[in-house]
């Protein structure tokens, strides 16, 4: 990679020789997360998930009773609510803090009533448009790991380092359910590996930037393999 100008701060000095944009790009239950976190843990960098705005927006509609099917009153409360992602305490079990017109909204953003809407509403094009400029200025206030379905293709296409991850449906469905149990919520696997095809299908053939590999991503399945070794997996390509 090629080294910042001279009038670099020392942050940017720190990371010359590491892309100073990571795209990550994957379908639902790939890990994305857990491994943008770990990179940016490491290597001091900002962690953006960009799927908490969708699900801020989803719990939103869900509050006022708004169709997840109407995109103008969505796109209406995209722009106008005030969404904040903050570093999650060291004793949480989430990655980040999410302050929704200022009340923390972290634990319900997982809800199933989150999941069962969020690729509906993320679908809307003037919603991904409305978000859209917010997420590259998070995304460009420092070196940073960003995480989501369309960080490559649109969001970030200029990323230094795009990274796609993969797995098998059944896979993901079987990490996703082990998750929801450790959170007490009450499911079976069946409904999870249901609730993954639905959300990649939804997420393939949306019109707005539909989930696809960038053209110039590193794609790495993730199939059998830890957490370590996905990780050492993409460090060898920074």
């Amino acid at each position: 990679m090629a080294k910042e100008s001279a009038g670099a701060n020392s942050r940017d000095i720190q990371h010359s020789a590491k892309p100073r944009t990571i795209a990550i790009d994957g379908p639902s239950g790939v890990g994305k997360s857990t491994i943008g976190r770990l990179l940016a843990d490491r290597y001091g960098y900002l962690f953006f998930d960009t799927g908490v705005l969708y699900r801020a927006l989803a719990l939103k509609a869900i509050e006022k009773n708004v169709d997840p099917t109407d995109e103008e009153a969505l796109a209406n409360i995209a722009s106008s609510m005030r969404v904040d992602v903050l570093p999650s305490p060291a004793t949480s079990h989430s990655m980040y803090k999410v302050i929704v017109d200022g009340s923390d909204v972290t634990d319900r953003l997982r809800s199933s009533e989150v999941e069962n809407i969020v690729s509906i509403v993320s679908a809307h094009p003037k919603v991904r448009q409305s978000l859209l400029e917010h997420q590259r200025r998070i995304a460009k206030s420092g070196p940073s790991v960003v995480v989501g379905r369309d960080i490559g293709t649109v969001v970030l296409p200029d990323a230094q380092l795009k990274i796609y991850l993969d797995a098998a449906p059944e896979e993901r469905a079987n990490r996703r359910y082990r998750e929801l149990l450790s959170r007490g919520v009450n499911t079976t696997y069946e409904q999870v590996l249901m609730d993954i095809h639905r959300r990649d299908k939804l997420d393939s053939s949306r019109a707005a930037s539909p989930l696809r590999v960038p053209k110039d991503a590193v794609v790495i399945d993730t199939t059998g393999k830890n957490i370590q070794e996905v990780l050492a997996e993409v460090e060898h390509w920074m």
